[in-house]
């Protein structure tokens, strides 16, 4: 049947050792798929990452000319202070830009005003970007550049991001693990600095599960209202202020065989509620089991409980049918069926007091011993899926290993996610032979030990009998990715 991947999740990485683990998982079954997404506004279509030249023609001589005196303005007379997203943005690209490229969207996705929206999230995905560097890279477009941007070719299963998941649970269950689905983590059961047991929600009713270790990817502020006995009030009261942005994406099966080159578009266009539209064929043609049809999944970012959230899936499925005539891109008339997907936790927010009450939350959850959190939600960090993976390898090291890897410090550089140097290309070519995008994934020097062997994999075993995770699995789907690897750009 039709295969769905839930936010797209393209596979690239800096790391060597994430590399080898994805190529030894699913050896031949990785493509090479090209890149192509851009930005749809007013009409039109905007190449992204933003190219200058194709930027001015789209946009017209009078409105590059506001933008070009926009940009110089905030040049000469800038925010003092870079609190927010706005102000980050608007110092490098002028307000007119902000408004066109950056404003529309990013409210799309995070539901709150750009003036709400910490800068330190700007910081580390945009950070060197800018409207001169732009326009410095088109002039010279030089192959050397030390800062290339947003890499034109990507690796992906040939099935969708589950057919490497799947894999792994049959790895894990060939050598007498477990992996249970349909089971959510109710309470967290401590004794003082201790986790001594977990209790979960199965088909079949309550189940208590003991360990010495425990290891947690669910949302850092879920897992600390569970603990009982509960956490003083004010770490209760920072994780009742961390929050997260949630995510829905309708699914159309399409009667035309292409309909345009792209992987994914962004809209921009204020009058519709999508955010960013997929276009499965693209990413694997496999994806597709007709050759006749396209898929497209629809993506709109909501919140628990408002509108769009609450919508019945009929209203969505015509709500996707609608927008996608409106901004035209298919004529309803061909779209032959659709259902609907919620992603709940998909995006950590950074607002303007998060940091505060995450720090509250990192050092008293750093003092329960025998427990380590992974992850986006485990971590409230915007992490793509090989720190996701990296934070995994770690935590897995510490509690079999015994090695002192420190979690929280992958993806704590404030470089952009696919910001890749060419001293990186060359170096990952020597010993991996692959070109890759960094991450601003930190040095692995977090600990003693010098492996980079994933525990269990070739030459070792894990005993996994003394290790519980704290996640709750609410898809019994392998073949749907669970979170969201991207919020689109900046």
């Amino acid at each position: 049947g039709y295969r769905f991947d839930m936010g797209g999740h393209r596979f690239f990485t800096k790391s060597a050792e994430v590399e080898r683990i994805w190529h030894e998982i699913l050896t031949d079954d990785m493509l090479l798929r090209s890149r192509l997404s851009r930005i749809f506004y007013r009409g039109k279509f905007f190449d992204y990452p933003i190219q200058i030249w194709n930027a001015l023609a789209g946009l017209g001589f009078i409105e590059s000319a506001r933008v070009a005196g926009s940009y110089l303005y905030w040049k000469v007379r800038p925010y003092r202070q870079e609190e927010t997203f706005e102000q980050w943005v608007t110092n490098r690209f002028g307000k007119r830009l902000f408004e066109i490229f950056f404003k529309s969207y990013t409210e799309k996705v995070w539901g709150i005003s750009c003036q709400e929206l910490s800068s330190e999230w700007a910081a580390q995905r945009i950070r060197n970007l800018t409207l001169r560097s732009a326009i410095m890279r088109s002039v010279l477009a030089r192959k050397s550049d030390v800062v290339r941007t947003l890499i034109t070719q990507f690796k992906y299963p040939r099935l969708g991001p589950g057919m490497l998941w799947n894999r792994v649970a049959e790895i894990v269950e060939e050598r007498d693990g477990e992996v249970r689905l349909g089971s959510n983590v109710v309470a967290i059961e401590r004794d003082g600095d201790l986790i001594k047991r977990v209790i979960v929600e199965t088909p079949n009713g309550h189940e208590c599960i003991e360990g010495d270790g425990f290891i947690s990817s669910m949302p850092i502020s879920e897992l600390v209202r569970k603990l009982d006995p509960p956490p003083p009030a004010d770490i209760l009261e920072s994780a009742n202020q961390l929050s997260h942005r949630d995510f829905l994406t309708v699914c159309l099966i399409v009667d035309r065989k292409d309909l345009f080159p792209d992987n994914w578009i962004y809209i921009h266009e204020p009058n519709v509620k999508v955010g960013r539209i997929q276009n499965f064929k693209n990413w694997s043609p496999e994806l597709v089991p007709d050759p006749g049809k396209s898929s497209l999944g629809l993506e709109y970012f909501c919140q628990q409980g408002d509108e769009l959230w609450n919508a019945s899936d009929e209203d969505l499925i015509e709500l996707a049918k609608e927008e996608l005539e409106r901004i035209g891109l298919v004529d309803r008339k061909d779209v032959e069926d659709g259902c609907v997907f919620r992603m709940e936790h998909s995006y950590p927010v950074y607002d303007s007091t998060y940091a505060a009450h995450l720090s509250c939350l990192r050092q008293y959850v750093n003092s329960l011993e025998n427990l380590q959190t992974i992850g986006r939600n485990g971590l409230h960090r915007y992490n793509n899926q090989d720190h996701a993976m990296l934070t995994g390898l770690f935590a897995a090291r510490n509690a079999v290993l015994g090695e002192r890897y420190d979690l929280w410090s992958v993806n704590e550089e404030d470089e952009y996610h696919e910001e890749v140097r060419s001293c990186d290309l060359t170096a990952q070519q020597e010993t991996t032979g692959v070109i890759s995008a960094s991450e601003g994934i930190a040095s692995p020097v977090y600990g003693p030990g010098s492996s980079t062997d994933l525990p269990g994999a070739a030459g070792g075993e894990v005993n996994t009998n003394s290790l519980s995770q704290g996640l709750a699995a609410d898809s019994d789907d392998l073949d749907m990715a669970s979170v969201p690897e991207e919020v689109p750009h900046p």
